[in-house]
């Protein structure tokens, strides 16, 4: 099968959220000694991954060398985290693969996802990023021409849009990977925004964009069988953290949309999940699952994870 595998920021760090370089190596080691088994059993693979943490750490560096350095717009930061996470991904698929005597190669794209200019989301930010910091600190940065709110105790946090995914623009490169037998790292952190201007000439953008909705989107644009979004539980569940909680396991499009309506998936966690799972079926493709990283083969295979699968023939031909 054609998987795409969606790696949460989490997952490039260690269990207590720890971003040093050696809790990222070591965490992504964890990650692709999976994805190499999913290679060695004969799938083709396309891993894409968030990049929170490693963004949060740039803004960081911005914040504190403002006074002395122009601070890097956030297009850059997800071009320079998809190139650290990348090139990771690569010592250590390549490594875990060749111990399982696989000769598979590998490649790392730093890759674009197209949004609208007009998206709503450019003319009211409303995705709080970075750490808190005091109004002072805030200030240098509004001076830079951010936009930052006052939360009150905690101090100021930055706010940036956050604009639907319209585009996945390395789609034909991917394609073009796998027929040559490659496995494909793509779409990190859901891709650097761009925007076109005049002519069509394409420009990085200040926005962040849902890993989730581009890895429904990149699914979609390789024709893949499976869209498997890995995360630190094995299932969604209905009454989350309640005596009455239950986990989520084969379920029909129509009954996750009345979950999701009901509220049961939270914006800043399982939501979006969810939501790209679902689009993924939904535009016709014939499965997606949620589940945690070591359980990825038996999601593949219907025996972990919530599964939402294409009634259609496809289906069952996937």
């Amino acid at each position: 099968m054609r998987v795409v595998i969606a790696l949460g920021g989490n997952a490039m760090t260690s269990p207590d959220g720890s971003a040093r370089p050696e809790d990222q190596i070591a965490a992504i080691h964890t990650a692709m000694a999976a994805t190499a088994d999913l290679i060695a059993a004969g799938h083709e693979v396309v891993v894409t991954h968030g990049n929170g943490p490693q963004v949060g750490n740039l803004l960081v560096k911005n914040e504190l060398a403002a006074a002395v350095v122009p601070p890097v717009p956030l297009d850059w930061c997800g071009a320079q985290t998809q190139g650290t996470i990348g090139f990771t991904i690569l010592d250590e698929l390549e490594g875990a693969l060749a111990e399982r005597g696989c000769a598979t190669p590998v490649a790392a794209l730093v890759s674009r996802t197209r949004v609208d200019a007009d998206d709503q989301g450019f003319t009211h930010p409303s995705k709080p990023i970075g750490r808190y910091v005091s109004a002072e600190a805030a200030r240098t940065m509004i001076d830079h021409g951010q936009t930052w709110e006052d939360r009150g105790e905690r101090g100021w946090r930055r706010l940036v849009a956050s604009p639907e995914p319209r585009e996945f623009l390395e789609a034909g490169t991917v394609r073009t990977l796998l027929s040559q037998g490659y496995a494909v790292v793509a779409a990190g952190g859901g891709g650097i925004p761009v925007v076109a201007g005049e002519h069509g000439r394409l420009h990085g953008v200040e926005a962040v964009i849902d890993k989730d909705l581009t890895a429904c989107l990149l699914a979609r644009s390789v024709d893949a069988d499976v869209l498997v979004i890995a995360t630190d539980v094995a299932n969604a569940a209905v009454d989350w953290g309640t005596p009455t909680q239950r986990d989520l396991r084969s379920v029909t499009v129509a009954e996750m949309r009345a979950h999701a309506a009901d509220g049961q998936f939270a914006s800043g966690s399982m939501g979006p999940k969810v939501e790209a799972a679902l689009r993924f079926v939904e535009a016709g493709g014939p499965r997606s699952a949620i589940t945690s990283l070591d359980r990825i083969g038996e999601a593949l295979e219907g025996r972990a994870g919530t599964v939402i699968a294409n009634p259609s023939p496809a289906a069952g031909s996937a």
